[in-house]
């Protein structure tokens, strides 16, 4: 687990730092697909794959194997225009959980892209305290108002702000439990 979490932070500092995170395509499953496989190009082996298994964490069982496809097509003609709208997206991109591992971090960058395109602002994800997150996406799927409230107070515009980034990536991690190596200790 620490050589998964200091290989994939390493790889979303260089994200940032070599400019790739302006390259990603907003809201696409390509765009998603693309960050996953640079976060963790160095610790899956099937790092950018959608999944060929069906996954689940504690008692919800994420898009199964039949429908996934079809409902990766369908959350990638989603309208991504408002607020509201890229949080939809976002919330049924996680019910789908394309990938085996590492969704959530993947996800989180991926919104943030989004909202950057399409309303210039992102979350400052510093500012969101992780079971109030975790609880409100677990319950997403059947309401999503709670999400986008918590989501929405942490706005910002400061969008080109590295340090608005790293600490989001910092607290990403934090989020899933991987937060024994600071983004400092890594060069």
């Amino acid at each position: 687990m620490l050589d998964e979490e200091k290989l994939s932070k390493k790889r979303a500092l260089e994200l940032w730092d070599k400019d790739i995170i302006k390259k990603i395509e907003p809201g696409t499953l390509k765009g998603l697909q693309d960050i996953h496989k640079y976060l963790f190009q160095d610790v899956f082996d099937f790092a950018g794959e959608i999944r060929n298994v069906n996954i689940s964490k504690g008692n919800f069982r994420f898009a199964p194997m039949l429908f996934l496809n079809d409902n990766l097509k369908i959350i990638e003609k989603m309208p991504q225009n408002t607020f509201d709208e890229i949080v939809d997206k976002y919330v049924e991109m996680n019910v789908a959980h394309p990938f085996r591992e590492g969704n959530g971090r993947s996800m989180r960058i991926w919104l943030d892209i989004m909202l950057k395109d399409s309303i210039g602002q992102c979350v400052d994800w510093e500012k969101i305290d992780k079971y109030s997150y975790l609880s409100a996406m677990e319950r997403s799927p059947v309401n999503s108002l709670e999400l986008k409230h918590l989501l929405k107070s942490a706005l910002t515009e400061d969008i080109k702000n590295r340090n608005v980034y790293m600490r989001g990536i910092q607290q990403s991690y934090y989020y899933e439990g991987l937060d024994k190596i600071d983004l400092d200790e890594i060069n």
